[in-house]
């Protein structure tokens, strides 16, 4: 609490107040928890991005609960500002491909400086995105910046980005549970998206994510991921903390 300011008048002033439902929730022992905790790390830790996809389909059931695990995302004001489409038709996959890599092509040869080239270098990408045809499905997710209501009015959506996003790895978890593979793509510009899949103004796309079985022979690029003391903190303030200048 912020000492000597008066308390705030309240969020949302004439409108009907918050209904409330309890928390379902089952508390487990530190021993469960913590074993939950290790076991969901060594899940998790085996996912691998993958350009190799088998042809082998992949029930849409599949897509439809994972999809259905990323809407549970939290999101600003609640608004979920997040839409899926699952392409699994071969012709509008070719479509989407030839469209991505003529914008992947100008990103390569004209867009992308040395800096960023040197950091793409050990994961050995290209122009070349074949996975959008292999791959049975592939995920386009769009935020939507601003909601439409039913008289055509603006509704304005908040954090729309980091919803999404949060939205996003938690379809990339259930897509690795579901014993499946993903490759998370951001062609830039990605506009025709949008227009490729009738998809309405206010919404602008976010990430391609192909989905389905790794092909036989599929290879990932020979990485290591950052220690825990690398990427985590425990209760230090400023005071001694290094500076990094931009």
């Amino acid at each position: 609490m912020i000492p000597n300011l008066p308390p705030p008048a309240g969020v949302g002033p004439g409108h009907p107040a918050p209904e409330f439902d309890p928390l379902e929730f089952l508390r487990l022992s530190p021993q469960d928890t913590l074993a939950r905790a290790q076991a969901f790390y060594s899940e998790m830790n085996a996912r691998r991005t993958t350009r190799q996809f088998s042809r082998d389909p992949v029930p849409q059931a599949v897509i439809e609960w994972a999809v259905r695990t990323a809407g549970t995302a939290p999101s600003g004001a609640h608004r979920q500002p997040w839409r899926f489409v699952a392409v699994q038709d071969g012709g509008l996959k070719a479509r989407l491909r030839e469209a991505v890599e003529a914008e992947e092509y100008k990103t390569y040869t004209q867009r992308m400086p040395a800096e960023w080239r040197a950091a793409l270098a050990p994961l050995g990408t290209d122009h070349i995105k074949e996975h959008l045809t292999d791959a049975p499905w592939v995920i386009v997710v769009f935020r939507e910046k601003y909601g439409v209501g039913a008289d055509g009015t603006r509704i304005k959506n908040y954090y729309t980005v980091e919803s999404a996003s949060i939205a996003v790895g938690l379809l990339i978890a259930a897509v690795h549970h579901a014993g499946l593979v993903t490759l998370t793509h951001t062609p830039n510009p990605m506009g025709f998206l949008a227009e490729l899949l009738g998809r309405p103004s206010n919404e602008e796309a976010l990430v391609v994510m192909p989905v389905g079985y790794p092909a036989p022979d599929a290879t990932v690029p020979r990485l290591t991921r950052k220690p825990l003391n690398e990427i985590f903190q425990v209760d230090r303030g400023s005071a001694g903390r290094p500076r990094i200048e931009p």
